[in-house]
């Protein structure tokens, strides 16, 4: 079986065939989806995924591209709504240092006290890290939280040995099924195959065979293949180890999902 540990479900994207992209990754065998909020405006629209579809497990927290719409109340809404609904993490949440105009100082301020929040609550957090992740590690050593994911991870080495010291797991996802990726996909070979986990970010990075056309969690079999081709080792191996290595990542999937692990000795 599959975890795919990011997955935007609640996108308009999956309005138009939300049970469809629902059948077909039953069918792969991904049989859990994390779906993390970016805004207080879909914290809703989350919980009514994860209700609907019971694979579906929830994060809330507001995205750093989102923090320029958001106000500090949304804070208070954030911790209300993690006290009333099921939640594996706080997330998607973070620094993100590619979009231009970007308030780096707003950013600031919301990852922190998002990550304060994490540390209050005992729970994880998914991690996004775009061009940012010396300023996230900062952030991290400064306000220790319980470990997590960061998402579509893209650094160094070094930067990849850092958050592993600090807990968390490594996401690889659509991007490391492109050859020209050169950084990823050496990371993906060679890190420890127990600081990884499997993501597809749907709709978004679509793996090279979609030609940028929308993403979905059904594709993350695929993308499994992919990274035990960089290992030299099956998917099947792959496929157990990345599901344990998201229940170490994040231990209220045990309990918040519909599925029993089971893994070979």
């Amino acid at each position: 079986m599959f975890v795919d540990t990011h997955c935007h479900l609640d996108a308009v994207e999956f309005d138009a065939d939300r049970d469809g992209v629902a059948e077909r990754f039953r069918l792969g065998s991904v049989e859990c989806l994390v779906v993390p909020a970016v805004e207080r405006a879909n914290f809703g629209a989350v919980a009514s995924i994860c209700r609907d579809y019971p694979e579906c497990v929830a994060a809330y927290g507001i995205h750093p591209m989102f923090v320029a719409d958001a106000r500090e109340v949304d804070l208070d809404t954030l911790r209300k709504t993690l006290a009333r609904e099921p939640s594996v993490a706080i997330g998607e949440v973070g620094l993100d240092g590619f979009v231009p105009g970007r308030d780096e100082t707003l950013q600031e301020l919301f990852f922190t006290e998002q990550l304060k929040i994490a540390s209050d609550m005992d729970l994880p957090v998914i991690l996004h890290v775009r061009r940012a992740v010396d300023q996230v590690l900062k952030q991290l050593r400064r306000i220790r939280v319980r470990g997590g994911i960061a998402h579509a991870f893209n650094g160094s080495r070094e930067q990849a040995d850092e958050f592993i010291k600090l807990g968390f797991k490594l996401g690889f996802g659509g991007a490391m099924t492109f050859a020209g990726s050169k950084r990823i996909r050496a990371l993906a070979a060679h890190l420890p195959l127990d600081a990884i986990v499997l993501e597809t970010d749907s709709p978004d990075i679509p793996p090279q065979w979609l030609d940028g056309r929308r993403n979905e969690p059904a594709e993350l079999p695929r993308i499994a293949a992919v990274l035990a081709e960089l290992r030299d080792t099956t998917t099947a191996e792959i496929a157990a180890a990345t599901a344990k290595n998201a229940m170490a990542a994040l231990p209220g999937l045990a309990a918040r999902s519909s599925f029993t692990l089971s893994f070979p000795n």
